[in-house]
């Protein structure tokens, strides 16, 4: 039974239309122990499944350990995305340190539609004057945003 219903998927369909660049979701799991894992695989399965710019890799972040250690991610259901430029001066894979932990649903889904697209247009739609603010800090930020469906 699919996650998304058909209504939601001809609006992403839509929207990725536009995407510039590839885009792959590398999605963390494991069957054990997990409440929406396997709802969240399916959603990352059918959001690669509405265009030929969006792929999807799914690992175990058990067996695959070294491929979590990687993307750094330390908990699951996790979802990274990453940018794919084959073309250009840096080709390749442009990991811009985006993650979703635990199910994407709700609100949530919007903003993960709205960073599959900002990830592949390669811009972050920042300004100049917040870039050189952001440009003057020296030292590591870790950076985190938290949501609750309630």
């Amino acid at each position: 039974m699919p996650i998304l219903k058909e209504k939601e998927r001809e609006e992403v369909q839509k929207q990725f239309e536009g995407l510039a660049n590839p885009v792959k979701l590398v999605m963390f799991t494991q069957k054990i122990e997990c409440e929406y894992c396997e709802d969240t695989r399916m959603m990352v399965e059918e959001l690669a499944a509405l265009s030929d710019k969006v792929t999807a890799e799914i690992y175990n972040f058990i067996i695959d350990k070294e491929v979590a250690e990687k993307y750094a991610v330390d908990k699951i259901p996790a979802i990274a995305i990453l940018g794919v430029h084959p073309q250009g001066s840096s080709p390749g894979e442009k990991d811009y340190d985006i993650r979703y932990y635990g199910i994407p649903a709700g609100y949530e889904f919007s903003a993960l539609i709205e960073d599959i697209k900002t990830v592949s247009s390669g811009q972050s739609g920042l300004s100049e004057e917040t870039r050189a603010a952001l440009a003057k800090i020296d030292e590591p930020v870790h950076m985190q945003v938290f949501t609750t469906p309630t």
